[in-house]
């Protein structure tokens, strides 16, 4: 059944391998259990590099994700039957009108130009940084540290391939978020030339949404998170979301565009994030301004081109790469599944150091 599944989603755009697939299944159903409903379409998925298959072992009446659970015979049938109706469903009728064709040829001519000023990541990182790589993953301890963070090798190990990051992991990339913008702003440019393009951002750690979620504003005292600047001059305010210790995705208040915006590698309905970000927003304003915050012309903002990742593990590193990029005011993100092992390869480095690799 999962073989069949699979021949189908290939049909429809998805290329990992088939135990990414058992694994994301699995990582669906957990979702839904715990009232977090993806409303991914599995045909419009992402394309990504095929990998090869490894042999498995299954009990009778379900399909084991390897260290990530386990996907029910039930929950299996229905996806099934759904990619069928799916596939057997007929082609999306043609855009008719003369102003979405042009639109549509505009966009095509934008991603072929995109795609020849920004090339694709590489598969691997220079030999020199892959061989300090696999020297960080045999240190023991304390791997590094910036501002009020640090990491050890129980947190570096996250990275590894097939694993869920933590706290520690998504708060230190964040800190270097926070430390870049810093810093960019305090230094000059150099005879006149032109800065790289760096957001001046504040970056709340993961603890944010969780005592937002939970307590709310004036119980959790979350103006006191912000005594010591003013998130209304910020360009932009960056958020990790963690949904139910289940699901990392990456969250945004962009000032200078008038966004909430949500940016999800599951497609998780955004409609609480939306709500408490507005909420959080109005009374950090009623706080520190005294008066209600004025959203005429805010708008929600969850692009439909969001990456989508195509396994039950790599939300955490697609939700630093959501939140990185932000921070660079990147308008799309250059990263799909295909480069996620390369990006975990990647951040080893980068937290190792407590700086970022150049995208250039």
């Amino acid at each position: 059944m999962l073989q069949e599944l699979h021949e189908i989603k290939r049909q429809q755009g998805f290329t990992s391998n088939i135990e990414s697939l058992e694994s994301l299944l699995g990582y669906e159903e957990k979702l839904r259990k715990r009232g977090i409903t993806p409303s991914q379409s599995w045909s419009d998925l992402r394309a990504t590099e095929r990998l090869p298959v490894r042999a498995r072992r299954r009990s009778h009446g379900e399909e084991r994700i390897d260290g990530h659970g386990f996907v029910s015979f039930e929950f299996l049938k229905r996806a099934l039957e759904k990619a069928k109706s799916t596939l057997a469903a007929p082609p999306a009728p043609p855009l008719l009108s003369r102003h979405e064709r042009l639109r549509e040829e505009a966009r095509k001519k934008d991603e072929a130009i995109d795609r020849f000023i920004r090339p694709p990541l590489p598969k691997v990182l220079p030999p020199e940084i892959e061989d300090e790589v696999d020297a960080v993953l045999h240190k023991r301890g304390v791997i590094s540290k910036i501002a009020r963070e640090q990491v050890c090798d129980k947190d570096i190990s996250r990275l590894r391939p097939c694993q869920w990051l933590n706290d520690e992991i998504i708060n230190f990339y964040g800190a270097m978020i926070l430390s870049r913008s810093e810093a960019f702003r305090q230094k000059p440019a150099l005879n006149g030339a032109m800065k790289t393009k760096i957001l001046d951002v504040h970056y709340f750690s993961s603890f944010f949404w969780t005592k937002l979620l939970s307590e709310g504003y004036e119980r959790a005292r979350l103006s006191k998170w912000t005594k010591k600047f003013d998130i209304f001059e910020k360009d932009m305010i960056l958020i990790p979301v963690n949904h139910d210790n289940m699901h990392w995705t990456g969250a945004a208040i962009n000032f200078r565009e008038k966004r909430i915006e949500s940016y999800d590698s599951m497609n998780v309905t955004r409609k609480l994030v939306f709500l408490k970000l507005r909420q959080y927003l109005d009374s950090e304003h009623r706080n520190k301004k005294g008066k209600p915050f004025d959203f005429t012309d805010w708008i929600d903002y969850d692009p439909e081109d969001t990456p989508q990742q195509e396994n039950g593990y790599d939300c955490g590193v697609f939700t630093c790469q959501f939140l990185e990029s932000l921070s660079r005011g990147e308008q799309g993100f250059k990263f799909s599944q295909r480069d996620m092992a390369y990006l975990r390869r990647r951040m080893i480095w980068e937290i190792a150091h407590a700086k970022f690799l150049s995208w250039q």
